[in-house]
Formats: C-alpha cells, sequence, structure tokens
C-alpha cells in the first residue's frame, strides 16, 4: 500500500468554542489540499486546553460527542474524504472527559476514546479518566491500517502503546498540550521503537502557553536491511511555529519489519509479568491525589 498521509494541525486555539470550530474546518479543508489522508488535531482542541477551576463553567465549556461541534467534523471528513481526529472536552457525568473521536474519509465513527491517564496532579483532576484504549481498523482510501490513540500523558505509560500493539495497531495518533522536549520525545521514541509501531503526535504552537510545537513522527523502524546499523525512528519534527506539517508514514515497510524483528509481540513472556497488574502502591510512590 501506499504510504499514508498525515497532517499534524499545529494551531493555535482562538478562545472560543465557536471560534475553534471555524478555524479547525479551515486548516482541515487546507490539510486536504496537501494531500492529507488523516487530519490530527491537538488536545483538546475545543477549548484549546483549557480546563476552568469552577466545575459549573467546566461543564457548560464542554462538548457533546453529538454536539454540533463534533458532528460538523464528521460531516467535513465526509466531504473531504479524509479522515480526521477531532479532539474535544466532551461532556460527561460526573466530570468531562479529554477525548478525541477519529472519523474515517466516509464520515464513520471509528473510535472515540478518552484519555486514561489524566493529570490528576494538576487541573486534570477535574476530569473524568478513560477506562480502555481502542484499536479499529481504518480506511483510508489507500487501504486499511490499524490505528489507535494516546493522549499526552498516556505517552509516559509503557502500557498505554503496549497495550494498543497488543491490540494490533500500526499507526497511533496521540494530541498533546505540553512542551515537547528531549526527555518526552524520547518517550515516544522508545515507545515506537519497542512495539515496532508509527507514532504521530501533534502538539499546539509555541504560541500556546505551555507548549512549544515541536510535533512529531516516528515510523519505528530502527533496522532496513540496506543499511548499516540502528536509525533513528524520528523521521519528521515541526518547529515551534503555527503550521501544517506533513509526515508520510511508510505502513507497507512497517509490516514488514514487523514481520522479522525481535520486539513488539514476538518474545514476549506475559505469565511472567503479573507484578504488572498488581494494585498495590508503596512508597516512595504513593500521592494523595492519585485516583483508580
Amino acid at each position: 500500500m501506499d504510504d499514508i498521509r498525515v497532517g499534524f494541525l499545529q494551531i493555535a486555539p482562538t478562545g472560543s468554542v465557536a471560534g475553534n470550530l471555524e478555524k479547525g474546518k479551515i486548516y482541515c479543508k487546507k490539510a486536504k489540499e496537501k494531500g492529507v489522508d488523516i487530519a490530527l488535531f491537538p488536545e483538546m482542541w475545543s477549548s484549546g486546553y483549557r480546563i476552568p477551576e469552577d466545575v459549573e463553567e467546566l461543564k457548560e465549556l464542554s462538548v457533546g460527542r453529538d454536539s454540533d461541534f463534533v458532528l460538523c467534523f464528521q460531516e467535513l471528513a465526509k466531504e473531504l474524504d479524509m479522515a480526521v481526529g477531532i479532539t474535544y472536552l466532551q461532556t460527561w457525568e460526573p466530570l468531562p472527559r479529554n477525548t478525541i473521536t477519529l472519523f474515517d474519509r466516509h464520515g464513520k465513527e471509528v473510535y472515540t476514546y478518552a484519555k486514561v491517564h489524566t493529570c490528576d496532579f494538576g487541573e486534570e483532576c477535574r476530569l473524568t479518566p478513560g477506562d480502555d484504549f481502542y484499536v479499529a481498523e481504518l480506511d483510508t482510501g489507500k487501504g486499511m491500517v490499524k490505528v489507535g490513540s494516546m493522549i499526552c500523558y498516556d505517552r509516559e505509560f509503557p502500557e498505554s502503546a503496549r497495550i494498543l500493539m497488543l491490540k494490533g495497531a500500526e499507526l497511533l495518533l496521540v494530541p498533546n498540550a505540553c512542551p515537547m522536549e528531549i526527555n518526552r520525545i524520547s518517550q515516544l521514541r522508545g515507545r515506537a521503537y519497542e512495539n515496532m509501531v508509527g507514532i504521530a503526535t501533534v502538539n499546539y504552537p509555541e504560541t500556546q502557553p505551555d507548549c512549544n510545537g515541536h510535533s512529531t513522527a516516528f515510523d519505528g523502524i530502527v533496522y532496513r536491511p540496506d543499511e548499516a546499523g540502528s536509525r533513528d525512528t524520528l523521521f519528521m519534527e515541526a518547529d515551534g511555529s503555527e503550521g501544517i506539517f506533513i509526515a508520510d508514514f511508510p505502513i507497507k515497510e512497517i509490516r514488514e519489519y514487523r514481520s522479522r524483528e525481535v520486539h513488539g509481540n514476538a518474545y514476549r513472556h506475559p505469565a511472567k509479568y503479573k507484578l504488572l497488574v498488581e494494585e498495590e502502591i508503596c512508597e516512595p510512590f504513593i500521592r494523595k491525589d492519585y485516583r483508580k
């Protein structure tokens, strides 16, 4: 199959849900003009990653899965013949969720995923965590590809990408809203390496508080038969500016690489990992604000 082109919408929010809707539509159309197969928004685009301290204000800022905001991008995906990963502060009980809904090029919902690892040490303590990770086949027009999502802080837990890989994901779509510096980028490099998976992470530009752009694309391919030694799996890193950044993911090569290399699920010993599902937390890792 041909490479899958992801459009990283590294764009700044406008300050309102209505403004973000209109700006998002404009940039989706620009992405289509660039031949994009999947357009991906940064984390919680509907609110511009704004989480009010007042709970009533927070709930008023949220939008439902069937809101005009989300449905507009569903129709736009169908109109443009392009998959769209739209992110939003989702109306939920008892508190809103940090969510991505992926629509395929026909406007069909592929999955809706809510961030599992909410940043409970900060303002995300006012959000409801998600409860599972999802993988589904996405019809791109260039062929089917198995996709799943993590959101920002999910990246910092190896289990997130591992579960997605075990469910069959070949490409991870990762909305983000934080400074992408060497260590966070290194985490993504590790997730791509150990799972032999492509990872597309889109951030807000440097004009957004506590963000710096540097959206990244990793293909997970460490070794190529015709190249000596290992290679960096990072093949696209944006600067800090606002704009659409493009990465072409070599899905066919990723599949061939996975069929012969030693990572992923090739040589694991799950029966020996029982401690990983133990829920007891001991010092020095006990935190009063931890939520199950």
